[in-house]
């Protein structure tokens, strides 16, 4: 039987945003767009973590997802991230991602506030009921400061549009206990345990790596569901250290917009208070990229 959320399987990619001069950069959100379909990436996913969305302002926030939906057009499948520490800003994103045409919400679970697991609930219960659009719960512990526990997930599940979620906590305990208790779509929030998660019954990723090497992120999760367990592992094998560079050098998207940057596909402008890479943390950065074959040596 199809898990609940399974349109949203695969390979989404987290969208960095452009900045150019302090501002965003909509000719090359646009641009970034038209690329990643034409790599034959099936789902964008703006404005979360990798897109900077902390630094937005909300109008900026909602222009991301309008240029991305836009743009995309129907060619790509668009997750908006609209996740907040407040309940009434969550529904305020959600509904405005559902009028701009998005296919899903995705929601990081509240920051900062560290609530219960039952104001965890409640939050989200809360969105689900507000707005009539698929959600995509988001959880990264490392960032919110709390894990949102597998009896919570399973009480969520059954609520009507909540069907998947991204899972970001690092446990394959976790993800094995969510697979039992739910029907929702697991989707890897590691680009280094997209693998690992598949092979316990996770169903995708959205990856950070898929701005640089998006082919080859989704030749991976291909590999797997064709049953070439040897070329997924290969491909697991040579991903690593980029995957790992990307996401441990500098909190995400430090690494990446540097990456970027070296590749000629922007000019690695972040905001305060992200700052960029310093010249030892560069020096690596270039030597994964030249390992895997991205740029000169």
């Amino acid at each position: 039987m199809a898990s609940k959320g399974n349109k949203f399987a695969g390979c989404t990619v987290a969208l960095a945003t452009p900045f150019k001069d302090g501002e965003v950069d909509e000719p090359a959100l646009r641009g970034w767009v038209e690329w990643q379909i034409e790599q034959g990436t099936p789902i964008l996913s703006p404005v979360g973590t990798t897109g900077e969305a902390p630094t937005l302002s909300h109008l900026e926030h909602e222009r991301v997802i309008a240029i991305v939906v836009e743009t995309a057009a129907g060619r790509a499948k668009v997750m908006a991230g609209t996740g907040s520490n407040s309940t009434a800003e969550a529904i305020r994103l959600t509904k405005f991602a559902a009028r701009a045409g998005a296919d899903g919400a995705l929601m990081v679970a509240p920051y900062y506030n560290r609530p219960s697991q039952e104001g965890m609930y409640r939050h989200f219960a809360t969105v689900a009921e507000a707005v009539d659009l698929p959600i995509i719960l988001y959880n990264i512990p490392a960032r919110t400061g709390r894990n949102m526990e597998p009896e919570t997930i399973e009480r969520l599940a059954s609520l009507d549009t909540i069907v998947a979620i991204k899972e970001a906590a690092g446990s394959l305990d976790q993800v094995s206990d969510i697979l039992a208790r739910t029907n929702l779509t697991v989707l890897s929030g590691d680009d280094s345990l997209t693998l690992p998660m598949m092979a316990v019954g996770a169903e995708g990723v959205v990856s950070v790596a898929a701005n640089i090497v998006p082919r080859d992120v989704r030749g991976l999760i291909d590999d797997f569901n064709t049953g070439d367990a040897k070329a997924a592992r290969e491909r697991h094998a040579r991903l690593f250290p980029l995957c790992r560079d990307l996401l441990g050098l500098a909190p995400n998207p430090v690494p990446l917009k540097s990456a970027l940057a070296l590749l000629g596909r922007g000019n690695g402008e972040i905001r305060l208070p992200l700052c960029p890479l310093n010249e030892v943390e560069s020096g690596k950065l270039s030597r994964a990229l030249a390992r895997y074959g991205l740029i000169q040596a």
